[in-house]
C-alpha cells in the first residue's frame, strides 16, 4: 500500500532539540488558546529563534531539490483529551476565507516534541467530511498513523488531509473525561510563496522566549 508520509527519527542534534524543548516549556500558557492562530513566516534569513534555527537545519533534508520561498510554522499545543483541530486540509487561510480560492503548501511536516497517550497523527487522501465528529472523512482504511515520539518528523503532500486522533487513538468526538499530558508540536508548512499577511516573528511581541 502506498504511504503518504516520509518519516524521521532523531531529525535534531540533541542539543538543539534540547534547547527547543526548554524554549516552548518557557512559554507556558502564553497564547495556549489561539495556539492555532498564532502563525509566523520565516524566510530562511538568519535566524532569529530557536525555531528559525530549527528550521535552517531542516532545510536541506525536507526542502532539497524544491523551490521552497520559505515556511509558516506554529506550535501545536493540545490536550488528547480535548482535541480541539478537525480534520482538514493546509492551505493560506486568510485568502481561502476571503475569496474562496484554495491554495496549498507544497510540503507540510510536524516535529513532534513529546510522547502522549494516544493522540496519533492521521493522514490521508480522502476528504474532509462535515457530516462526521471533527469532519473525520467518512473512511480512513487507506490513511496512514503515526505516533508522537520526541524528535520524529513526519512530512507529507501539503494537499493532503490530516487531524489528530484523541487519549484512546479514536476520533475526537468531545472532551473524555480524566487528565492528559499536553501534547506538543512544531508544525512547519513549506510554501513556494508567502501566504496571505503572515507576519514574521520579529515583526511580532509573541513568543519572546524562543528567543532567549
Amino acid at each position: 500500500m502506498e504511504t503518504l508520509v516520509q518519516l524521521t527519527e532523531s531529525a535534531l542534534p540533541a542539543p538543539l532539540f534540547r534547547r527547543l524543548l526548554r524554549a516552548v516549556g518557557a512559554l507556558g500558557t502564553e497564547r495556549l488558546r489561539q495556539t492555532y492562530q498564532t502563525t509566523f513566516w520565516y524566510d530562511f534569513g538568519p535566524p532569529g529563534n530557536v525555531v528559525e534555527e530549527v528550521i535552517h537545519t531542516l532545510r536541506p533534508e525536507v526542502a532539497a531539490r524544491r523551490r521552497i520561498a520559505g515556511v509558516e510554522w506554529w506550535l501545536s499545543r493540545m490536550y488528547p483529551t480535548d482535541v480541539r483541530v478537525d480534520f482538514h486540509q493546509d492551505r493560506d487561510e486568510k485568502l481561502a476565507l476571503r475569496t474562496g480560492e484554495l491554495v496549498h503548501p507544497r510540503i507540510s511536516s510536524v516535529l513532534f516534541l513529546n510522547r502522549v497517550r494516544g493522540g496519533a497523527l492521521v493522514v490521508t487522501r480522502e476528504k474532509p467530511d462535515a457530516e462526521n465528529p471533527s469532519l473525520a472523512p467518512a473512511r480512513l482504511d487507506t490513511a496512514d498513523l503515526v505516533a508522537p515520539r520526541p524528535n520524529r518528523l513526519v512530512r507529507f503532500d501539503g494537499t493532503l488531509t490530516h487531524g489528530v486522533l484523541d487519549a484512546e487513538n479514536r476520533i475526537p468526538d468531545g472532551k473524555l473525561p480524566g487528565s492528559s499530558r499536553q501534547r506538543r508540536t512544531l508544525v512547519m508548512n513549506w510554501w513556494g510563496h508567502r501566504p496571505t499577511e503572515i507576519p514574521t516573528w520579529a515583526e511580532t511581541r509573541l513568543y519572546r522566549a524562543l528567543g532567549r
